[in-house]
């Protein structure tokens, strides 16, 4: 639920909240459907985000919802970890691209006094991996599951090369930006992450 607070949060901040292009329904969805994919229901055999979109779709399809706004939520769950595409999209995609994001601690829009009710209210574990960890068991069933350059790659890259230093010296070593954003922490080009959407009248796509 993090994902979805935050992604409101941040509509509200922006004055998107009366967006005809708002719908905090499919917000919800989406925020909340994000990582489906990494379930007993994903079958790696494309990535995780992938077929997130995939069962979330088929869910709402099962439930009536206008194929149209099927379509959106499965293009926010399909993108919703893609840096420099999701947030150049249409509203639903960003925000929860930015939602995500934002749990993770990679982006700043909202302040920390405003992101400190829901973190108490929804906390999580310091340390916690299991997010890491179910993508990389992901990863792991197809080469498909993790192309070159997406999350479930480099998180399993760096993986493999920390068991093979491990077997070397018994002991781990430093983990790279991806693992950093999962454990909702911030690295030095966390600029780049932080564009916002399109101006108001610019085509969302």
């Amino acid at each position: 639920l993090r994902s979805f607070y935050f992604a409101r949060l941040i509509a509200e901040q922006e004055g998107a909240l009366t967006d005809a292009a708002y719908d905090e329904g499919l917000l919800f969805a989406a925020a909340v459907m994000h990582d489906l994919g990494l379930g007993t229901l994903g079958q790696g055999k494309a990535r995780f985000e992938v077929e997130g979109a995939d069962l979330a779709a088929a869910l709402l399809t099962e439930h009536e919802v206008p194929a149209a706004d099927v379509g959106r939520v499965w293009e926010a769950i399909a993108l919703h970890s893609s840096i420099g595409l999701a947030d150049r999209l249409g509203l639903l995609t960003y925000l929860t691209h930015k939602g995500v994001f934002t749990d993770g601690g990679r982006v700043a829009e909202l302040p920390a006094d405003a992101q400190e009710p829901i973190r108490i209210a929804y906390p999580r574990s310091s340390g916690d991996r299991s997010l890491q960890d179910a993508i990389i068991t992901h990863a792991r069933r197809s080469t498909a599951a993790a192309p070159p350059f997406s999350i479930a790659a480099e998180l399993l890259r760096q993986n493999s090369a920390q068991d093979r230093a491990r077997s070397r010296t018994g002991t781990g070593w430093a983990v790279g930006r991806w693992r950093d954003l999962l454990a909702g922490r911030r690295c030095a080009d966390s600029q780049l992450w932080r564009r916002g959407r399109p101006e108001s009248g610019q085509s969302t796509g």
